[in-house]
């Protein structure tokens, strides 16, 4: 089953809104539990919009399952079900607002900080070159050209930020915040599931640019992956078939609403513009292709 309308807000009766984000609505399930809402609601320079995609909260979700399920050999991560079945019964009563966009997962004490690791050099990454010749500190080679392949993929860590706007830092940065033993460990791990997601998803059509990870200790003190993981809304996808150096890429995600906006006489600050029904509509089936691209299978 799927969504008609689109999901713009949740407000589940008798459950605890945590926090509402951009995307997500985040509700307490008694004390070492969350349960995860993915709207349909989409962000662009740090504001959302009055346009809903249609089923992005879907493939958001279902999309990470899919990669969390692929890459656990790797890491250990807080989805516990995406099943409504399988939902504590006074959940079971909101099966129609949550199915297909809802993650139930262990609560963790999150790390302030989102691991980017980058393969090619676009988006904020290319204007930090442009400027210093540098991203997070990595010295990277003269007269690259944008979108680009790295020689190898690199670790920018980023701050996080649930309503402005994230910020490039260095790894040392990183260690400041969170220690120099835990950014050694989330480096690894991140360089480790980009190198085999982009792998993989190269072999069906799809370039991974650029993603990012974010990461939380549960209740035992273990480190596990969280939140999204390698969807179009955290990550930079392009198709591999018209891919060529030089440019700005089409892509999968969210970039078309982000080049349609660039095009208005728009300050990019709130209130942000409606979108086009045709610009919403091209929107959920990039979001569906990446989907159907990436597992083989039809959401």
């Amino acid at each position: 089953m799927t969504s008609v309308d689109p999901v713009v807000e949740t407000a589940l009766a008798n459950l605890k809104l945590e926090r509402r984000g951009k995307v997500r609505d985040v509700y307490a399930v008694g004390e070492e539990q969350l349960l995860i809402v993915a709207t349909d609601r989409i962000s662009a320079f740090d504001c959302v919009l009055p346009t809903p995609i249609q089923r992005k909260g879907e493939v958001l979700t279902q999309l990470s399952r899919f990669w969390f399920e692929r890459l656990k050999h790797i890491t250990e991560h807080h989805l516990i079900t995406t099943s409504i079945e399988a939902l504590p019964s006074d959940l079971r009563a909101y099966a129609d607002e949550l199915r297909g966009r809802s993650m139930l997962v262990r609560r963790t004490k999150v790390f302030p900080v989102e691991c980017v690791v980058r393969g090619y050099i676009s988006g904020s990454g290319w204007k930090d070159y442009q400027r210093t010749g540098e991203v997070c500190g990595h010295r990277l080679p003269a007269n690259l050209r944008e979108s680009e392949k790295l020689s190898e993929p690199i670790f920018t860590p980023a701050t996080k930020a649930e309503t402005g706007h994230d910020e490039n830092i260095s790894e040392q940065q990183m260690a400041s915040i969170i220690g120099s033993e835990v950014t050694a460990f989330l480096r690894e791990v991140s360089l480790r599931l980009y190198q085999e997601a982009s792998e993989y998803a190269f072999a069906r059509g799809i370039i991974i640019a650029d993603t990012k990870f974010e990461f939380g200790r549960d209740v035992e003190g273990k480190i596990i992956l969280i939140d999204e993981v390698l969807t179009p809304d955290s990550s930079r996808f392009w198709p591999a078939d018209s891919y060529k150096v030089g440019k700005s890429q089409p892509s999968f995600d969210k970039q078309f609403v982000r080049d349609y906006l660039e095009g208005l006489n728009w300050d990019k600050q709130p209130p942000a513009p409606a979108l086009p029904e045709d610009i919403a509509q091209a929107t959920t089936r990039r979001y569906l292709e990446a989907y159907e691209l990436l597992t083989g299978q039809s959401l």
